[in-house]
């Protein structure tokens, strides 16, 4: 036997509801985390149908590549945003009639590989020493036998290896939750090569930049540095001195990106590891800041607001982090909005990429301000220390509720007016 899956039984009571409606199949998206010992899944969602695809799925010849790939992949991608630090999409669930049992198995290997193709792509960060297989579960409409079997996503010829699926009952009730607020300031100096890229591609070449102190920074939990070995409850203290450098280079531009990051992550309360609670919060901290710059490029897209490269400086807001409590578990959701967007568009869309239902009133915005500004004026030096013109930002207050503040240029934390000199953050976690 491969791996096993502790699933909420929630989630088995949603999947055993799923009525194909004259369709042939309905497929979906298996949410949740991965631990060296097992999986945990809190969560499935159905991939919404394209409204051509209504009538084709219900033809009774019905072929297995009428599963459209790239609009499953999309939609697996529109989720991640919407998953707090520690989850991840864990695979792919199919119900189909009984007379399709077989036919869609090579399609949903594709579509695995295919997912974790397009998702690493947008990561700021790369898989170390975490599990590398990814689920996909089978259930017939009819006689609702299950087929579960997993494939390594680092190997595309792996074969299928069976795997345990195990209902239990109040599994998303038991988390630990990670939080902390960042208060980030990121200068992207932009050489006199690199203007001839897209904005879009200058700034994702930045964070990349920007993801490595953040990776190879030093996390205080309540205020104190823990080993990574240890139990997250009862992690000894650990003393470093570890400090960043600077670099110094000629450009002809920059984008800063400068406000409050509230960051969330959670992790399964078995015998939590200090680095599993460091490395949950890290993913956080990465996904949001790409995540809210790549909405923001496709507002400006949708908007057909060009890119313009000859301007001396522009000003943007960033979208807004909204979490979103789904009830019956101590998980919670996010989703971006800006500014002007009503929150009716928030519920709406988890809807449709969520299928769940939610109330406006339980929508917890995060952050107040966050703003992304870019120049294109001649600078003839420019450093990562050199964070940009404070008076040329706009004249707006930051959230006043800010715990820490990380300064690029040697890696200076204070939190809580405690000084430590290392590239770190201190976060809290809270257990229910």
């Amino acid at each position: 036997m491969g791996r096993t899956y502790i699933v909420e039984e929630a989630v088995g009571q949603y999947l055993s509801n799923i009525n194909l409606q004259g369709k042939a199949f309905v497929s979906g998206l298996l949410i949740g985390q991965c631990s060296s010992q097992k999986d945990y899944v809190i969560l499935a969602t159905r991939t919404p149908p394209k409204e051509e695809q209504n009538e084709s799925l219900s033809h009774p010849k019905v072929k297995s590549d009428i599963l459209d790939e790239e609009w499953a992949t999309e939609h697996a991608n529109q989720v991640s945003r919407m998953l707090p630090g520690g989850l991840l999409v864990l695979g792919v669930f199919i119900v189909t009639t009984l007379e399709l049992a077989s036919d869609f198995q090579n399609v949903l290997r594709r579509l695995v590989f295919a997912i974790e193709k397009s998702m690493s792509k947008k990561r700021l960060w790369s898989f170390t020493e975490e599990v590398s297989e990814r689920v996909i579960l089978h259930i017939c409409s009819s006689t609702k036998k299950i087929l579960c079997r997993t494939y390594d996503i680092h190997d595309p010829k792996s074969s299928a290896r069976p795997a345990e699926w195990k209902y239990q009952n109040g599994l998303s009730t038991s988390w630990i939750s990670l939080q902390c607020t960042v208060h980030i300031n990121i200068h992207i100096p932009l050489s006199s090569t690199s203007v001839n890229y897209t904005l879009e591609k200058n700034t994702k070449n930045g964070l990349v930049r920007w993801a490595k102190q953040i990776e190879n920074g030093i996390f205080l939990i309540n205020g104190q540095a823990k080993d990574e070995n240890c139990d997250l409850l009862e992690g000894q203290l650990l003393n470093s001195d570890h400090r960043c450098t600077a670099t110094v280079q000629i450009c002809s531009g920059s984008v800063n990106l400068k406000g409050a990051v509230k960051c969330r992550a959670y992790i399964h309360s078995s015998k939590p590891k200090v680095k599993d609670a460091v490395q949950a919060i890290k993913r956080d901290i990465l996904n949001t800041v790409a995540d809210r710059c790549e909405i923001l490029f496709e507002d400006l897209l949708l908007n057909e607001i060009p890119e313009k490269k000859d301007l001396k400086k522009e000003f943007h807001s960033l979208p807004h982090r909204v979490f979103v409590p789904i009830p019956g578990s101590t998980v919670m959701l996010c989703d971006y909005k800006f500014g002007d967007e009503p929150a009716e568009e928030i519920t709406n869309h988890f809807i449709e990429m969520l299928d769940k239902i939610i109330q406006i009133e339980d929508l917890e915005i995060a952050e107040e301000i966050s703003t992304a500004y870019m120049s294109s004026s001649m600078d003839s030096e420019a450093s990562l220390d050199n964070t940009g013109d404070d008076d040329a930002q706009p004249k707006q207050p930051i959230k006043a509720t800010i715990i820490l503040k990380i300064q690029q240029n040697i890696g200076v934390i204070t939190a809580f007016a405690v000084a430590v000199l290392a590239a770190g953050i201190s976060f809290h976690y809270f257990s229910d």
